[in-house]
């Protein structure tokens, strides 16, 4: 039987944490979702007076990046670039700020960022994503 890496909680919290730190250094609101290679919500947590919208988007961009194995901003660019098929692929989110987790070369979850721009969101998650290579 084969066996993999596992995203532990502790894992998903120094991501987080890292994550807020970048959020928190340019003074953005957000909310940041980390999920399991499964796709459940591992962490979450929200920014005071981050809109409530983002809590979903944050958790689809997490699914989204552990689902497909590559950023969210493969699926904004393909879509920018005119490939209309990712936005009925079901579960993309088109939007920056979801990367896939890795630990030893198996994909073991997600991040997902919402509440400012895409790009600023995509700035968050590359500060999460950081966090998980220090192991």
């Amino acid at each position: 039987m084969d066996s993999k890496p596992v995203l532990t909680l502790e894992n998903a919290k120094r991501i987080a944490a890292a994550a807020e730190a970048e959020a928190q250094l340019n003074d953005w609101r957000v909310v940041i979702a980390v999920v399991d290679d499964g796709g459940h919500l591992l962490f979450l947590q929200r920014s005071h007076n981050t809109p409530f919208g983002s809590v979903d988007t944050a958790i689809y961009k997490a699914r989204a990046a552990a689902s497909f194995h590559r950023p969210t901003k493969a699926s904004e660019d393909a879509v920018l670039s005119g490939r209309l098929i990712h936005l009925s692929l079901p579960g993309v989110i088109p939007a920056e700020g979801g990367v896939p987790l890795e630990i030893g070369g198996a994909i073991v979850g997600g991040l997902g960022i919402s509440g400012v721009r895409s790009f600023q969101d995509g700035q968050i998650a590359a500060a999460g994503l950081a966090a998980i290579k220090e192991d």
